[in-house]
């Protein structure tokens, strides 16, 4: 079963698809035109609505589907054939497209509430292959790009918490040996150790920065990046959300043909900030040609352990700093008169 705030986010978008007058109709009559919801889910979307607790996301998420059902580039006004729900299921295969439900067949929606994570990828895949294939690897990233410091800060900790029973080197941690360091070092990191972590991390973003610009040395290869950074695909598909403040989110992402037609590429620029943690900034210059104006995107990475300190492979969380409606490449819905 989902959780509930993704089941509301997702479920009640597809709801405000159809044309129901209010949302109290529309879980009332259950319909089943949303494939994959059951009764099950809407039992529990319905303990969710009596609670109150989720009044805000209930709210925005309805009327992001009413809009959709509006809008010029969605519905304009028909009612769907049928709305998939993908669910909480297992994808067969790594999805280029972040789609949550699927309109008629053709329409693709991602459901976005409460994030500015573009994507989760492994350090390996991003900063190796700027985000150009994917491949499994266990390795750890932080032994990879700082191997010197990385051991050091090491053996500070093993010297701060006297645990002579972890191994003296770091890539011989194994599985028990990372919980039991992740118990030992909740929170922030202790005042004894602070200093010199941070300077480790500072070394782990430098050397991230340097190796994904490595592979960005062409304008084609910058321009790819680009696009996969901000999720274009060959097909056009459409986010509705919201913000951190709950506030609506509604676009259509387009495709690498449409961005290279309005956009020219001026520059990526990518590097490592000092910020207590491994912190790498990214930055997209382009010119509108529609607009004749220069445009910027923002953002940053941050690179951490999975699961605490030590525990995990380190993972990259790719985030968007620059607010949607302003990125190019992610075109605002409009609603006829």
């Amino acid at each position: 079963m989902a959780d509930t705030r993704t089941a509301i986010s997702e479920i009640i978008t597809g709801l405000g698809l159809f044309g129901f007058r209010d949302l109290h109709r529309a879980l009332a009559a259950r319909p089943r035109f949303i494939v994959n919801v059951d009764d099950v889910v809407y039992d529990q979307l319905d303990e969710a609505f009596a609670s109150g607790a989720y009044a805000a996301l209930f709210d925005v998420a309805w009327r992001n589907g009413q809009k959709f059902a509006r809008a010029e580039e969605g519905l304009r006004g028909r009612p769907p054939w049928t709305v998939e729900w993908k669910g909480p299921h297992r994808p067969p295969a790594y999805e280029q497209i972040p789609a949550d439900l699927r309109v008629d067949h053709v329409y693709l929606i991602s459901c976005k509430y409460g994030s500015k994570i573009l994507q989760n990828a492994s350090p390996w895949n991003l900063f190796d292959r700027a985000l150009n294939e994917r491949e499994k690897r266990s390795d750890d990233w932080f032994a990879e790009v700082a191997p010197q410091s990385y051991q050091e800060i090491y053996d500070e900790v093993r010297a701060y918490l006297a645990d002579r029973s972890l191994p003296a080197r770091v890539d011989a941690l194994d599985a028990t040996d990372r919980a039991r360091l992740r118990r030992a070092l909740p929170g922030r990191w202790p005042v004894e150790l602070r200093e010199q972590w941070e300077l480790v991390a500072f070394e782990i973003a430098r050397a991230s920065s340097a190796r994904l610009l490595t592979r960005l040395t062409t304008k084609s290869e910058r321009e790819a990046f680009v696009w996969r950074v901000l999720r274009l695909q060959a097909a056009p598909y459409f986010v509705l959300g919201a913000d951190l403040k709950e506030r609506s989110l509604s676009y259509r992402v387009t495709t690498p043909w449409d961005f290279r037609t309005r956009y020219a590429l001026r520059s990526v620029d990518v590097w490592g900030e000092h910020a207590g943690q491994p912190l790498v900034r990214w930055r997209v210059d382009i010119h509108d040609r529609e607009r004749r104006t220069d445009r910027v995107i923002d953002g940053h990475v941050e690179v951490r352990w999975s699961h605490g300190k030590f525990g995990g492979a380190p993972e990259a969380k790719i985030y968007l700093d620059t607010p949607h409606h302003e990125v190019a490449g992610y075109e605002p819905l409009t609603v006829g008169g």
